[in-house]
Formats: structure tokens, C-alpha cells, sequence
């Protein structure tokens, strides 16, 4: 196919070659309708003028950040949100937000629809295929991908260490004397929490016990539901490790409401350290996983590739343990030094 041409992008995007060559040159007389016209019949036509890519990117400036989550049910998106939100703001951008439901049809619908609109995007896609992913990105937009399924493309990324902060909260359970502990799985196919899952049974069978796992949703409902099925053997659990904060207060609540003492008889720990896990009684145990600091950092590493800094790096991001009511009592306190881990 040949390349296209100055007036084909003009013939695309209905102006006159003056009008696209002013566009180009970041001429201030420009209507932003006008702009945005040539700009999306540039993407478009992958036209790139003699001047390079450089010139093209400052042309096509929107200030603007794509932002594709899995979903925004809960508070651990509001924090990340909150967190991004906060330091583009500080960058005088604006965030253009859409969501995928696990769906890669969608996200890739979604990051389509954000070609010629955005700067950058930071995506968030724990259930999708890297491939599938790689193949909607739009291409010349710098991306920064968030808790993605492992691949061999070099790219700026950002992971929580699940698996670490599974095996910390496993052990904190253990070293309270817990052995009979249930985990509540998130999302099959999810790479949080199927990392969650590896270290939680890595822990355990390090300390030569038996694993239980049940499924889950990252909702509140399916940590009651675990422990509905709990309750027939009741006496066969003593912990409880859901896959994320909200889960571990459905249990909570639905232990509280069957006359079950937590942390005496059934000790609770979670994971994400959203808001509410703190403001609940007793306050859930938790791994800290920071999403407002997390989600600074996305926008300040693709606010750096849109500056065109270099940055293909992996940067992991290792939870810590927050202990609170849920599984140590007034009358208790940690053992193996894990109050080292502790924040309040």
C-alpha cells in the first residue's frame, strides 16, 4: 500500500492541505474542531510527515490519558482512580476512562475508540491475553500496562507481587496458631488472583499443611457464599484468606451474622487495603497494596514515555501487611516479629 500523502489526509479529514500543514505545524489559529478532524485522519491514514514522527506527536497533543480498567465495582478502583486522577491533574491532563468487564472484545473496542484522542493510556487487563491486548494498542501510543498477564514484549509495566503478599498474610495466619485456613479465590483466569492463590498454597505447604480453596468474585456476596458452604463444618476452619478486601467483609458480615466470634474462632485476613477494610468492626487484616499510590505512578510513568523518556522496564510493587482486629484481639499480639510489617 503507499504511504499516505499531505493531500490525502486533507481529502480524509475534508480541509484544505494549507489547513493541515498549519495543524502540523502547531499553528495557534486553528479551530480545535478543525484539529481534531485532521488529527483523526492522520491516525487514521498512519501518515507521518517528512519532518518525523516528532513533529506529528506534538501536532496531535490532546492532553489527554486513556485509562482502561477491568471494572470500577469497589473501592480499590476508586483509590487507583483517585490516585491517577490526583497526580494528572498535577500534570494539567485529563483522564479518558472506559472499562473491559474481562471482555477483550470490549477493550479492544474501547482502546480503538481512543485513537487520535489521547496521549498515552494506562491499561489494567488481568484476564486478558497479552497477544489479543498487543494487538488493540494503538499503535504510536505510549502505554503504560497495570497487574497484565505476564509476556515477553518489553514494556512499561507495573505489578503487585500477589504472590509475595499472599505467602505474608498465609504466614501472619500461621504464626497466630491458625492451621485449618480456607482460602476464597478470586476470579479464575485473573492474574492477581490466581498469583494469590500460589502463594497462599506455597505457604501452606511449606508448613506441610493441607489447602482448601474456594471460588469467588472479588464481591462481598461470594465471601458470604464461602461461608455458607463454611458452616457445615464449621469446626474445620479457623481462617479465613479472601483474595481481596471486599470478599473478606462479606465473610465478615455473614460470620458476625451466624453467632461466630472473629478472630476467636475464625480469624479473617484480606487483601488491598481499601478504606472500608479499617472502618469495619474488627477492622479486616489485610496486604496493602497502595492502589492511589499505584495509580499515581501509572500516570507518572506514561506521562514520562509521552515525553518521550525511555521506559520498557518491569517495576514490582510488594505489599505489606496492615494488622488490625480480624485476626489479632486486644489480648493478642503477633509472633515472629510480624509487628515489623505492620502499618496502622
Amino acid at each position: 500500500m503507499a504511504q499516505a500523502t499531505i493531500r490525502d489526509v486533507a481529502r480524509e479529514a475534508a480541509v484544505s492541505v494549507a489547513s493541515v500543514s498549519r495543524v502540523l505545524s502547531g499553528g495557534a489559529n486553528v479551530r480545535p474542531a478543525l484539529r481534531h478532524r485532521v488529527v483523526e485522519a492522520i491516525a487514521r491514514l498512519g501518515y507521518v510527515p517528512h519532518a518525523g514522527a516528532r513533529m506529528l506527536s506534538r501536532a496531535a497533543r490532546t492532553d489527554t490519558i486513556g485509562v482502561i480498567l477491568p471494572d470500577m465495582h469497589g473501592e480499590f478502583f476508586s483509590e487507583l482512580l483517585r490516585g491517577m486522577d490526583v497526580e494528572a491533574s498535577g500534570r494539567g491532563l485529563q483522564l479518558l476512562l472506559s472499562t473491559m468487564h474481562a471482555d477483550a472484545n470490549r477493550g479492544g473496542v474501547a482502546l480503538r475508540s481512543m485513537r487520535g484522542r489521547v496521549d498515552g493510556v494506562v491499561v489494567m487487563a488481568p484476564q486478558i491475553d497479552p497477544d489479543i491486548l498487543f494487538s488493540h494498542l494503538p499503535p504510536g501510543v505510549s502505554a503504560v500496562l497495570v497487574n497484565c498477564a505476564p509476556h515477553h514484549e518489553p514494556r512499561a509495566e507495573l505489578r503487585v507481587d500477589n504472590e509475595a503478599g499472599a505467602g505474608e498474610m498465609t504466614r501472619h495466619l500461621l504464626a497466630l496458631g491458625r492451621r485449618r485456613i480456607v482460602h476464597v479465590a478470586g476470579p479464575a483466569g485473573n492474574v492477581d488472583a490466581d498469583g494469590r492463590v500460589r502463594g497462599y498454597e506455597a505457604a501452606m505447604a511449606a508448613a506441610g499443611l493441607p489447602t482448601r480453596v474456594l471460588p469467588g468474585n472479588f464481591r462481598e456476596e461470594a465471601g458470604a457464599a464461602a461461608v455458607a458452604t463454611l458452616l457445615h463444618d464449621i469446626d474445620q476452619v479457623d481462617a479465613i484468606f479472601a483474595a481481596n478486601d471486599q470478599m473478606a467483609i462479606g465473610a465478615l458480615i455473614a460470620l458476625r451474622d451466624a453467632g461466630v466470634d472473629v478472630p476467636r474462632q475464625i480469624a479473617i485476613g484480606g487483601f488491598d487495603d481499601v478504606p472500608l477494610a479499617r472502618l469495619v468492626s474488627p477492622g479486616i487484616t489485610t496486604m496493602s497494596a497502595d492502589a492511589y499510590a499505584l495509580g499515581r505512578r501509572a500516570v507518572e510513568r506514561v506521562g514520562g514515555l509521552i515525553a518521550e523518556a525511555p521506559d520498557a522496564g518491569l517495576e514490582w510493587r510488594r505489599p505489606l501487611l496492615v494488622v488490625r482486629g480480624s485476626t489479632v484481639s486486644h489480648q493478642e499480639s503477633p509472633k515472629n516479629g510480624l509487628e515489623q510489617g505492620e502499618r496502622s
